[in-house]
């Protein structure tokens, strides 16, 4: 990428390089510069000091090196200028910028400073990316993250890039796409995955105990502190918290936490001593938080900073190419729990599975796997055994029923009707929020 206000610059950079076989996009202003960072992944940026604020100060050229090393410290970048200068050279050094060149240029000195950093660039991609490889693979106890449709290619090179980093994610999608195992990945790819990644279900707190839960609270504070409890950002300290279910953190409780995120600091309840924790945040939900801000339900000064980068899992229904790989990754792991010799499914099978809608997405497709496997009384998995026809569940009995599977069964229908919103399911089952998530959670929904 190259940026100069002067367009015989721009064309004299384009005629050194592409006989180089080195691709070039050219642009004659800062802000398109910045704009294209985010469209396209570039080896090494040459920038123009002076723009159109003054003629030879460099300032611009020095304010637009800060946004680039704001938005990827680790791309190179060479500052020219024809107004050269030891003092500006210096400047632009500490700055972050790799090198420095003054136009005009020797040809074979620019050659050979873009061709030495992009090398260098190319070779640390290679080595971050053999590097997520390897603590993915490293990790103990992790699930596996079964990705191999189009729409699900973006999910994982957001994973790769932001993993290495001490970026805020917030993780959005339906619920049962695998928002946890992506935390996960994101943890056990970043500097803190020796240190320990603790995660709370905030759907599943009480307001009551919210606080103490996750702040920590000091004997003596209320009447069952009976003794000092340490909350979930200490226990976090050094590694990731993942707060589940964001959507349903109390207002009043929100302020308090975009006071730790924002200082660093806390106070259990019931003391006055402060304490510091370095803590990096992931946050999931299935809720549409910009909406819930602009509803006044969620605090949007908390939004800014839990999302630094969002992360979107599409539904199941729209990454099918996954699902004989995921029913198969499941089958496999699911026969050895239950000790079954079933090697697979029946075409017939396969192919309703491929028909069906899968309103609980990746969490409800193990399900029928496991429900099938334990029906299953042959080598094949059939349509039989998985209790699913066409693009909707079959039709349940509620004979022989206990009333937890009535329940369970009840809040699975609620759900498929309202495509998963649980804002509308839990309205429609005259539930809270809150309720209707630990519900969820006691069935496996």
């Amino acid at each position: 990428m190259v940026a100069d206000d002067q367009p015989h610059v721009l064309e004299a950079v384009e005629l050194l390089l592409k006989p180089q076989a080195i691709d070039v996009d050219c642009v004659r202003l800062p802000q398109l510069l910045m704009e294209a960072l985010h469209e396209r992944d570039y080896d090494v940026v040459l920038i123009d000091l002076n723009y159109t604020r003054d003629t030879t100060s460099g300032r611009e050229g020095l304010d637009l090196l800060a946004s680039i090393q704001e938005f990827d410290a680790r791309l190179p970048v060479i500052v020219m200028t024809a107004w050269g200068n030891i003092d500006l050279a210096v400047e632009s050094i500490k700055r972050g910028a790799r090198d420095f060149i003054q136009k005009p240029w020797e040809n074979e000195r620019l050659l050979s400073l873009i061709r030495v950093h992009a090398e260098l660039r190319q070779a640390l991609r290679r080595a971050r990316q053999l590097e997520l490889e390897n603590r993915l693979l490293r990790a103990e106890g992790m699930p596996e993250f079964v990705a191999s449709a189009p729409s699900m290619q973006p999910v994982l090179e957001l994973i790769a890039r932001v993993g290495p980093s001490d970026a805020n994610v917030l993780i959005t999608g339906e619920h049962g796409t695998g928002k946890e195992i992506v935390a996960h990945l994101l943890h056990a790819a970043s500097p803190r995955a020796r240190m320990p990644l603790v995660t709370v279900n905030a759907g599943g707190l009480p307001e009551g105990t919210f606080e103490s839960e996750i702040f920590g609270h000091v004997k003596g504070a209320f009447t069952d502190a009976r003794a000092d409890r340490v909350g979930r950002f200490e226990l976090a300290n050094g590694g990731t918290l993942f707060l589940d279910e964001i959507a349903n953190v109390p207002l009043r409780q929100q302020a308090k936490l975009l006071r730790v995120l924002e200082t660093g600091e806390l106070e259990r309840v019931g003391s006055s001593q402060t304490r510091r924790v370095d803590v990096r945040l992931l946050c999931a939900t299935n809720a549409l938080l910009h909406e819930e801000a602009k509803a006044g339900n969620f605090r949007e000064d908390l939004l800014f900073r839990i999302n630094t980068v969002e992360i979107h899992l599409p539904p199941l229904r729209d990454r099918r190419e996954d699902i004989p790989l995921l029913a198969q990754h499941f089958l496999s792991r699911l026969r050895t729990r239950y000790r079954k010799q079933v090697n697979g499914f029946s075409a017939p099978a396969m192919q309703q599975m491929m028909q069906y809608s899968w309103p609980g997405n990746v969490r409800e497709l193990e399900h029928s796997i496991e429900r099938a496997l334990l029906l299953c009384g042959g080598e094949e998995i059939e349509p039989a055994n998985l209790s699913i026809s066409g693009a909707r569940p079959a039709a349940l009995s509620l004979d022989n029923m206990s009333i937890d599977e009535m329940e369970a069964t009840l809040i699975r229908k609620v759900l498929r009707r309202c495509d998963g919103n649980i804002s509308q399911a839990a309205e429609s089952l005259g539930l809270s929020r809150a309720a209707l998530y630990r519900r969820m959670e006691k069935y496996g929904l």
